[in-house]
């Protein structure tokens, strides 16, 4: 669809008309710079909705995030740079180029093969020194888990790797026996700062485990977290019931009700 056409092109006008003389004062002073952190915060949100499986919340994060998309190229329009039709259009011809197994005569049989020829792709597109770090593509403002996902996928590819699952499992195990020593020290040998290092490499390590398991981990992490959630309210709203405060139970009847919403949610 033509984004010069309706219903595009509708939101083009009303991001004009903001944008304009008689426009709002908030869109009127926004940069793509200050517009970055919403875009962050609206597809979190999107991310969340996803996850919840709600397709009517889904659609209007959707709507939120396609907004600001708008909104930035509007910007960049405005400074004479490029506006959303050759945003769209850039990315066509990007998205053919990178899929020759569909638009051309390459020829691949599996998933991993179309996975190494997309980063082919990708680096020869960025023409990139030849001596620049492999590491320096992974963006530095992703979310930790999320970047040490991508540094540790980006460092497999050469072949810096384990050879199996057993091999990563017994790198985990090492550094958790190493965060275990620096946790048992007494003062003055205890140190905060070396605790956080090995807490950091155990971190490291467990996401090489998810990304050799194929897992992500910041999925796996969010839908644990929302398990925990769903468990912690269970228990709360038992507790309002019986007419207790929750933060009045002991801890044996908290243990209850946690065995309790755990054999429900399963």
């Amino acid at each position: 669809m033509n984004p010069e056409t309706s219903p595009f092109k509708g939101l083009i006008r009303l991001i004009e008309h903001l944008r304009g003389e008689n426009g709002c004062p908030w869109d009127r002073k926004q940069t793509p710079q200050s517009l970055s952190i919403y875009l962050v915060e609206e597809v979190y949100e999107l991310v969340e909705a996803l996850q919840a499986g709600n397709p009517e919340d889904v659609c209007e994060e959707l709507g939120d995030v396609l907004f600001l998309i708008f909104f930035l190229a509007a910007m960049y329009k405005e400074q004479d740079h490029f506006d959303i039709r050759e945003v769209v259009m850039a990315n066509t011809r990007k998205m053919r180029k990178r899929h020759p197994h569909v638009f051309g005569d390459t020829i691949v049989d599996s998933v991993e093969n179309v996975r190494q020829n997309w980063h082919q792709i990708k680096a020869a597109e960025k023409n990139s020194p030849p001596k620049a770090p492999l590491l320096d593509s992974v963006p530095k403002k992703l979310p930790a888990l999320m970047r040490a996902y991508r540094i540790s996928e980006r460092a497999a590819r050469t072949g810096f790797d384990w050879d199996d699952m057993g091999g990563v499992l017994d790198k985990a195990e090492e550094e958790w026996q190493e965060l275990k020593t620096e946790l048992a020290r007494e003062a003055p040998a205890f140190n905060p700062k070396d605790v956080a290092l090995e807490f950091g490499d155990v971190l490291f390590t467990l996401t090489n485990v998810a990304r050799v398991a194929n897992i992500h981990p910041e999925t796996a992490l969010s839908a644990a977290t929302r398990k925990f959630e769903k468990r912690f309210a269970y228990m709360e709203r038992v507790s309002r019931e019986t007419g207790k405060s929750f933060e009045d139970l002991s801890v044996d009847e908290m243990h209850v009700l946690w065995l309790e919403a755990k054999r429900i949610s399963e």
